[in-house]
């Protein structure tokens, strides 16, 4: 009988420390305030403005690439795009010149509404949030948007008929061990 007792509270010990663990490997949500967005808007939708669109995504997504690896905070990645938003801005007129353009783009980093958006797994629900905006020309055309803190869209995807990116995070990385 004591051997029947001590192996129904060692059960009970497992799945009390199997659920604590369970729980504590869960993701924790991110409120969105501790994002940073960033957002392209092509001067138009015509087909060679929503390609360059794409160019200048993948330039300014190559530039920031090595500087976020290194931010450590929301912060620090705000703080890092307002002291590089004049080079995210050359980045974007240089690629629109070598693609032969006239027109030029602008960077600013404000609060903007977002609509509900899901990268993978994760979903960002509509709302305001911190963003660097870069317009490229009038600004009219279809835009492509994701995360800049967390860096979760740093590296862009061949164009297959859709919008695809790969997303890079040191944070799912953790969860997916």
């Amino acid at each position: 009988m004591k051997r029947y007792i001590l192996i129904f509270l060692m059960l009970i010990v497992f799945a009390v420390f199997g659920t604590l663990l369970l729980i504590s490997c869960k993701p924790q949500e991110v409120p969105p305030s501790d994002y940073i967005r960033i957002h392209v808007r092509a001067n138009s939708d015509s087909a060679a403005d929503q390609t360059v669109k794409l160019a200048v995504r993948d330039a300014i997504v190559q530039y920031l690439a090595p500087l976020s690896a290194r931010v450590k905070s929301r912060d620090e990645m705000w703080k890092l795009l307002q002291n590089k938003s004049n080079e995210i801005k050359k980045v974007a007129d240089d690629t629109l010149y070598s693609c032969g353009y006239h027109y030029t783009g602008r960077v600013s980093l404000r609060s903007e509404h977002f609509p509900t958006r899901t990268y993978g797994d994760l979903t960002l629900e509509e709302g305001v949030y911190d963003a660097v905006i870069v317009e490229l020309g009038s600004s009219t055309g279809a835009n492509w948007w994701c995360v800049a803190y967390p860096p979760l869209c740093f590296i862009a995807a061949e164009e297959t008929g859709r919008e695809e990116v790969i997303y890079r995070s040191w944070i799912a990385k953790l969860f997916d061990k």
